[in-house]
């Protein structure tokens, strides 16, 4: 059994390998995997989450990822979420191998974000409005630009100092990268938004967003968490990557489906469909396109199989 440290993850998994990958495996369709089971193991004030997520391909790997989400390590300079990857052989039972699975969720969820832009992003999408400072934004940024031609990258956090920095971190040639004072002035160039955020409360607003924008949520994770209200996604052409997922975890569709302004039969189809052919992408450049992720244990597996292939 081998350990895979957060670098070797990196290296292993580069964007245009990964959402390849993923896009073979949800176009082979296969097995239904579990939805994760979460669990409330905080403090009183101080909420965290414990997430079990397993997933397998008979004869091949079977795999779990074990997560942490502590919305308050921020202001200890430490990352939401902490989690660690066991593979095993999908003959045997042998372990395989153990992940640092900060990074490979960063990778998985970044390139899931891609995949579904592939289909639902405008091909000309030139300019990302980032919203949230996390961990996983540098690594939304790269797969967004590794799918369409982004130039201009605007970055809103709640702390604009901080966005400020991570703006230029990221400044390359090529990519123009700056921190924006309001996610509404963001979203007056934006043609395409993600929002990586652990918010209880809506920030992006649908009566802002102009027509031709594709919207990737990927933070809220559970039913009380959201990052959109619901004239957003009133006002969208909606996807998950998995139905079942979004219908049970995804607060930014659970809140507008309770408060009467979305029906979840509105929902298009998921990646599955997306890969498959089986629903419709983007039809015009007037649509605003909604893709909601609230994380899918087959992109784990996916991306430990890389991993571990990828050494040997």
């Amino acid at each position: 059994m081998r350990l895979y440290t957060a670098d070797e993850v990196h290296a292993a998994l580069d964007y245009p390998t990964l959402i390849n990958a993923l896009r073979d495996a949800f176009q082979a369709g296969g097995e239904k995997m579990p939805v994760r089971q979460a669990y409330e193991v905080g403090m009183p004030g101080l909420p965290a989450h414990l997430l079990t997520m397993p997933a397998w391909r008979r004869g091949n790997a079977i795999g779990v990822k074990l997560v942490t989400v502590v919305p308050g390590n921020a202001s200890r300079n430490l990352g939401a979420v902490s989690s660690l990857y066991v593979l095993f052989d999908g003959v045997t039972g042998v372990p395989r191998a153990i992940i640092d699975g900060e990074a490979m969720t960063n990778r998985r969820t970044a390139a899931a974000s891609a995949l579904a832009a592939s289909y639902l992003a405008r091909e000309d999408a030139s300019t990302l409005l980032m919203v949230g400072t996390g961990h996983l934004v540098p690594h939304l940024i790269a797969a967004h630009a590794s799918v369409r031609p982004i130039s201009r990258v605007l970055i809103w956090g709640r702390k604009f100092d901080k966005a400020q920095a991570l703006a230029s971190k990221l400044t390359r040639p090529g990519l123009r990268v700056e921190a924006v004072n309001s996610i509404e002035e963001g979203l007056q160039h934006a043609d395409i938004v993600s929002a990586a955020t652990t918010s209880t409360e809506p920030l992006i607003f649908g009566a802002a967003v102009r027509p031709g924008t594709h919207v990737d949520l990927v933070g809220a994770f559970n039913p009380g968490m959201r990052e959109s209200d619901d004239a957003l996604v009133a006002r969208s052409v909606v996807y998950v990557d998995t139905l079942e997922g979004a219908l049970r975890e995804a607060g930014d569709l659970l809140f507008p489906i309770k408060n009467g302004a979305f029906a979840a039969e509105r929902i298009v189809g998921d990646l599955f469909g997306l890969t498959q052919g089986a629903v419709p992408v983007r039809q015009n450049a007037e649509q605003i396109t909604l893709f909601k992720s609230v994380g899918a244990a087959l992109e784990d597996l996916v991306a430990a199989e890389l991993t571990a292939k990828a050494g040997g």
